[in-house]
């Protein structure tokens, strides 16, 4: 069973941007979290995917590299 992140947490603010419009990059999300690079890798991994079944993507697009994105619900 997928569970609930609390609301106001850090990964609630990642899963937030990653179903904006247009999606985040890491360093967007790096600079509004806080974390560095590879924890908010592995954030995707581990919290998003393991724990919690979300299925992260990701497209390279021209001017701002790669962007992640979450389907919006």
């Amino acid at each position: 069973m997928a569970r609930t992140p609390r609301t106001g947490t850090k990964q609630a603010k990642l899963i937030e941007m990653l179903r904006a419009e247009g999606g985040a990059t890491i360093d967007e999300i790096v600079e509004a979290t806080g974390w560095q690079p590879h924890t908010v890798r592995g954030a995707f991994a581990g919290a998003l995917k393991k724990k919690l079944g979300l299925e992260v993507t990701s497209e390279k697009v021209e001017g701002r590299g790669r962007v992640y994105s979450l389907p919006r619900d």
